[in-house]
């Protein structure tokens, strides 16, 4: 097949761009530019943005042997992933900036481009497997669990995981760096990127301030009493305790922690741990990554957050909703979290939280 290998200047990238090779594939190597000035957003190894990941990039293709580009993606990254990442917390939820990355960026704008240059796909180094089977092409957790990346790839349509391929999904990470080592590749220990790429000094709450301005509001209690002010309440996540500066203490000395946020009033409420606990959660703008849910009740996992556990429920789709119940209660849930479906190491579905009870 003639593919493009997405090549962040990391050294799983690399290794799936050589591996790609290896079996026979016709690779170009592509580096997403992702910024139109790369400084503004991170500076060393920390993100997979910067100038010297793409220095990186380039000589891992030159080791490999395969032709290597960079495409200007800012516009496109700007646009679907920091101003949606803006207007989620702006709106009070808590967005995964990586799921709308991989969904708008690496498997919708670079797919649907390289298709239009004649390839047949993308290369990528995520940790996660494709299987061939009854279902079709499904997506499935690596071998390698606490690298498994299938939660940030759940938001890929049935035709982009067509067009996936993830060479790196049966390999453990200590194993990739070892290979890379006798490849001769650079960054064979190149650290991990983390955070948020975007956000240069990994402060986010200092990020959203000063985009979304500091206006004070009030902090109260589930009562409606004010026993606190905030400086943004977007700045705070549900389930928070330490930083809330409140003036009140409880009567009994008990911790309290954020329930709420209420960006209309730009409010945020507060209370007892055990007011966190959650068994329902519905999600909007659900997508299937394999053979669509139906109103039918069935049985699987949930996950919902990118290295948590997954846990058991019963899900089904109301017409409009991805519904999921769990079996036992969970703690410091909030909309804008990705809830992914799970059977077995299949990855059913996903959705956008918007709802809990």
């Amino acid at each position: 097949m003639k593919l493009i290998a997405a090549m962040s200047g990391g050294v799983d990238s690399a290794v799936a761009a050589a591996r790609a090779v290896e079996a026979g594939h016709e690779v170009t190597g592509v580096h997403l530019a992702l910024a139109a000035n790369p400084q503004k957003y991170r500076s060393g190894a920390r993100g997979c943005c910067t100038i010297e990941d793409s220095h990186d990039a380039r000589r891992a293709a030159d080791v490999i042997g395969i032709p290597f580009y960079i495409w200007d993606m800012a516009e496109e990254f700007h646009d679907g992933v920091v101003e949606d990442f803006l207007a989620e917390y702006a709106a009070g939820r808590t967005p995964n900036p990586c799921l709308r990355c991989n969904e708008k960026i690496k498997f919708a704008a670079v797919l649907d481009r390289a298709r239009a240059m004649g390839f047949d796909g993308v290369v990528t180094g995520h940790y996660a497997r494709t299987e061939i089977g009854e279902k079709g092409k499904t997506l499935h957790r690596a071998v390698d669990h606490s690298k498994d990346q299938s939660y940030v790839l759940s938001v890929l349509t049935i035709e982009q995981i067509q067009g996936a391929i993830f060479p790196l999904g049966d390999t453990t990470k200590v194993d990739i760096r070892i290979e890379a080592e006798k490849r001769g590749l650079a960054v064979a220990q190149k650290p991990d990127s983390h955070d948020i790429c975007f956000v240069p000094s990994g402060d986010n709450a200092g990020w959203l301030r000063d985009r979304l301005g500091s206006e004070v509001g009030p902090i109260v209690d589930q009562d409606g009493k004010k026993i606190g002010e905030h400086k943004g309440a977007y700045t705070y996540t549900i389930g928070q305790r330490k930083g809330l500066g409140l003036t009140v203490p409880t009567s009994d000395g008990s911790p309290r922690f954020v329930l709420k946020i209420e960006p209309v009033t730009n409010t945020v409420v507060v209370g007892a741990r055990e007011d966190l606990a959650i068994t329902t959660m519905r999600g909007e703008r659900a997508v299937w990554c394999g053979p669509a849910v139906t109103n039918q009740v069935e049985q699987g996992f949930v996950q919902i957050r990118a290295h948590g556990a997954a846990l058991p429920c019963t899900y089904y789709f109301d017409g409009t909703l991805l519904v999921a119940t769990l079996e036992e209660p969970l703690l410091g849930l909030a909309t804008g979290q990705a809830m992914v479906i799970y059977d077995g190491d299949r990855v059913v579905g996903s959705a956008t939280i918007s709802e809990t009870e």
